[in-house]
C-alpha cells in the first residue's frame, strides 16, 4: 500500500499532514495491517527530520504560484506549475499511490492534477473558512473533502455536499497536550499573576509587536506577558522594551523569546489565561488547549484568509477580533482586561474553544485515507 502526501510549504500545511501520518502509523498498529509506504511531495521537505522520524519519503516537485495582484512572475510561474505537471505525472505514475491527500496550496496542485489524470483516489483537506483556489478545484473529483470550519461547506457546491465531513484541522497530539508542572520555574514566572502570552506566529509579528510594547505599562501591572516575538524582531523589541520599561517597578514581568519551542509552547500555553494571537493554524491549537484568546488578522489586502478565519472561530464565541487597521496598545490592553476581568465571558470563552477543537481530527482523516487506500489496493 502506498499513500502519497501533498500541501503547501508552510507550517499550517505541513504539520497537520504529520499529525495525519502520526495517526495513520497508530491506525496501521490498531488494525493490524501491514505498515504504507509514505511519500511527501512538495517543493522542499519544510522539515526533513519529522519525515524522517515518521517514514516519510520526500519527492520533490516544481510550482508556480499565481497571485491576486499583477506581477511578473505570474507569468513564469505558469511554466513553472506545467513542468511540475509533467513531472508529476511521471512519478505519480511510477508510483501509482493508493491514495493522494492534499492539503491544499499552490504546491499541491500538480500531484492532484497527476492524480486526476490517473484516476487516482484523493482525499483533501481545507484549513480555511474560505477554501483556497486548489482546494475548490479539486473538491470535484475528490472522494472525501475534509473541512475545518462548518462554513468551508457552501463553497464546495451543492453536488460535493455528500462527500464533506467536518473533521477540525489536525494537531499533534504534543502541541495539543499542554504542560503546568514546572512551567513557572522554566519560563521564570510568577505564581499568582495571570499569565497572557502573545504568539505572532514563527516569523512574528511587527504590528502586534508594536502593540504589545505600547500596552505593557497597562498590562505589566496586572499580567505577565509571555511575548513571542519572532527570531529577526527580538533584539529590537528588547531595545525598545528596555526603554519603555526602564523605570517600571513590573518589567520583570515581562518575557520576551524570539521563538518558543515545542516544550516551551506546550508550558506557556499551560499557564496561560489568555491567548493574543494571529488567525492562521494556531486558532486550532488555542482551541485545542481551552483558552481565550484575542485574534488579530493580517490585513485583507495580504490575506483574506486571515480575516474570515478570525471571524468565523470569533462567532462560536470562543474569541473576540481586534482588526488590524483598529489595533492599538490601549485598545488591546482593554480587550484583555475586559474578557479576563468579566468570568461569565472568560469561563463562555473556554467552553466554547473546547467545543471548536477536534481532538480526533488526524484519526478521522487517518481512516478515512487507510479506508480508501485499502480498498483501491484490492
Amino acid at each position: 500500500m502506498k499513500i502519497l502526501f501533498t500541501g503547501g510549504g508552510s507550517g499550517g500545511h505541513f504539520y497537520p499532514i504529520i499529525a495525519v501520518v502520526e495517526a495513520l502509523h497508530d491506525l496501521v498498529v490498531e488494525r493490524k495491517i501491514i505498515p504504507p509506504e509514505l511519500y511527501y511531495m512538495a517543493k522542499e521537505p519544510y522539515n526533513a527530520r519529522a519525515l524522517f522520524e515518521n517514514d516519510v519519503k520526500f519527492m520533490s516537485i516544481s510550482a508556480g504560484k499565481i497571485r491576486r495582484y499583477f506581477s511578473i512572475l505570474n507569468i513564469t510561474d505558469v511554466f513553472k506549475t506545467i513542468y511540475g505537471c509533467i513531472i508529476a505525472l511521471i512519478r505519480i505514475y511510477s508510483l501509482y499511490p493508493d491514495v493522494i491527500f492534499g492539503k491544499g496550496g499552490y504546491v499541491s496542485f500538480p500531484a492532484l492534477f497527476a492524480a486526476k489524470i490517473l484516476h487516482i483516489p484523493v482525499i483533501i483537506h481545507e484549513s480555511d473558512s474560505h477554501p483556497g483556489r486548489v482546494n475548490a478545484w479539486a473538491g470535484n473529483f475528490a472522494k472525501k473533502i475534509a473541512i475545518s470550519y462548518p462554513s468551508a461547506a457552501e463553497y464546495f457546491g451543492e453536488k460535493n455536499q455528500s462527500k464533506i465531513a467536518y473533521t477540525g484541522n489536525p494537531i499533534r497530539p504534543e502541541i495539543s497536550n499542554t504542560l503546568k508542572n514546572g512551567a513557572h520555574e522554566f519560563l521564570k514566572l510568577e505564581q499568582e499573576t495571570p499569565v497572557i502570552l502573545i504568539l505572532g506566529g514563527s516569523q512574528g509579528s511587527t504590528t502586534i509587536n508594536d502593540a504589545i510594547i505600547e500596552s505593557l505599562p497597562e498590562l505589566l501591572n496586572h499580567y505577565q506577558v509571555i511575548h513571542q516575538t519572532g527570531k529577526t524582531n527580538l533584539d529590537d523589541v528588547k531595545a525598545t522594551t528596555g526603554v519603555v520599561l526602564k523605570d517600571n517597578s513590573y518589567a520583570y514581568r515581562y518575557h520576551p523569546f524570539d521563538y518558543l519551542n515545542e516544550l516551551a509552547l506546550r508550558m506557556a500555553a499551560g499557564v496561560a489565561d489568555m491567548v493574543v494571537s494571529r488567525a492562521g493554524s494556531t486558532i486550532f491549537e488555542i482551541a485545542a488547549w481551552g483558552i481565550p484568546s484575542v485574534i488579530i488578522p493580517l490585513s485583507p489586502s495580504i490575506s483574506h484568509d486571515q480575516t474570515t478565519n478570525a471571524f468565523a472561530y470569533s462567532e462560536t464565541g470562543a474569541a473576540s477580533v481586534i482588526e488590524e487597521n483598529n489595533l492599538h496598545g490601549h485598545i488591546l490592553a482593554a480587550e484583555i482586561d475586559r474578557i479576563y476581568g468579566t468570568p461569565a465571558i472568560k469561563d463562555k470563552m473556554k467552553e466554547k474553544a473546547l467545543t471548536f477543537a477536534r481532538l480526533d481530527s488526524a484519526k478521522l482523516i487517518a481512516q478515512a485515507i487507510l479506508d480508501i487506500a485499502l480498498e483501491h489496493e484490492k
